[in-house]
């Protein structure tokens, strides 16, 4: 199954960017992956890219009577060098799309690029709400924090749960994260206590996980880059957090699967919401898994690589959609309420909002075959992002 991603074919930009007609004769057809393959991310950019090349691998590089070729950039996780790559593809490289994006500020740096330039931009990772609504060029295959977060606030809260203090990463998606708890835990008649923040640049948790043990919460809500969420967990591990008669929980990216068998059997039987889990009990999925595996040896793949392998079925639905058109307004028509089978479930592109609509889980961490994995127990069908309007 493939799905429909962005791509454009003009390019333009104010500074120096000049419209070209759309490609449509090009029998080649270039998608530029910004990834942040250095630096404190580039456990995430590996991991996109790993799940882009494995869907190109398995499908073929023939879309529409077009050859696909993958450009990829290490953006090294700096905004500035996000824009500069975006620019470069668009104006030197010709692209019809581009996608990837580690962290929300990386994807905000380039919507004015995309914009002027009528260039599609697939969201494989970033999970701040407020990105789609940059640019009309952005399409989201990846999630939103608060998507995430409002499914373990009311599984928290239905679970005896009254009070809850937050701990998340000072950038957008953890704000988003917070506030989104926050919200869903009080109105299910719980009280947050408190709303931590760490730095997202060389975080140092042990102060805040000490004053969160302090104020002896029913509940502990953590997020964090998926990259960080090794060091967090030994952090509230060594602080017994897990012993205090507190219930820690979060989203998902704080058991990450490219991460988890590392952080060790003390996490054993905490709960988090996510939308993907490398043991989602589907036959596409155990596939993806078995390939990402034998492709990647030494790797699980997580979230992020499911994003990458979405984001490529967007981009090859579409264009076979288009029928080889990489006009950018075509290519972006052409995703939105696109409804395809990923190795996460059902997915589809809002319509309205070009954000990712999809189940979202409720798992826990058991050991099976003598490793962790995050066990799936429930779901919230078709989650759309509680803060679009």
């Amino acid at each position: 199954m493939i799905f429909k991603s962005i791509l454009a074919g003009a390019v333009g930009l104010a500074a120096g960017l000049q419209f070209t007609a759309p490609a449509i004769s090009q029998e080649t057809v270039k998608v530029g992956l910004i990834a942040t393959l250095t630096g404190p991310q580039a456990a995430s950019g590996r991991q996109k890219v790993a799940g882009a090349r494995l869907y190109m691998q398995l499908n073929g590089n023939m879309v529409a009577g077009k050859k696909i070729e993958l450009i990829i950039k290490d953006d090294t996780g700096v905004a500035d060098v996000t824009r500069r790559h975006a620019q470069e593809l668009i104006v030197n490289d010709k692209v019809a799309a581009i996608a990837g994006f580690s962290l929300t500020p990386l994807a905000l740096a380039v919507a004015p690029v995309i914009t002027q330039a009528k260039m599609p931009a697939i969201i494989m990772t970033a999970g701040t709400s407020v990105i789609t609504e940059r640019s009309p060029f952005f399409v989201r295959v990846s999630f939103t924090l608060p998507q995430q977060s409002v499914p373990i606030a009311e599984w928290v809260a239905k679970n005896g749960a009254k009070t809850a203090v937050s701990l998340v990463s000072d950038y957008g998606p953890g704000i988003d994260a917070q506030n989104a708890f926050k919200m869903r835990f009080e109105e299910k008649g719980g009280k947050v206590l408190e709303q931590l923040k760490a730095p997202l640049a060389n975080p140092e948790f042990s102060p805040f996980l000490q004053r969160a043990k302090d104020l002896k919460p029913d509940a502990l809500f953590l997020f964090v880059p998926a990259p960080t969420a090794g060091a967090l967990m030994k952090q509230v591990i060594d602080r017994g957090l897990t012993e205090a008669n507190i219930k820690v929980i979060g989203t998902g990216d704080i058991t990450d699967d490219d991460q988890l068998n590392g952080i060790g059997d003390s996490v054993l039987g905490l709960v988090t919401s996510h939308f993907y889990s490398a043991a989602h009990d589907s036959a596409l999925n155990k596939k993806f898994v078995a390939e990402f595996k034998k492709a990647n040896p030494g790797m699980r793949p997580n979230f992020i690589g499911v994003g990458g392998w979405d984001g490529m079925h967007a981009f090859y639905e579409a264009l076979k959609k288009t029928n080889g058109d990489t006009d950018g307004t075509k290519l972006v028509d052409a995703m939105k309420g696109a409804t395809w089978e990923s190795p996460r479930g059902m997915m589809t592109i809002d319509p309205q909002t070009r954000d990712v609509i999809q189940d979202v889980y409720i798992r826990k961490v058991e050991k099976r075959d003598g490793e962790l994995y995050n066990i799936e127990f429930d779901v919230v069908k078709q989650v759309k992002d509680p803060m679009h309007k």
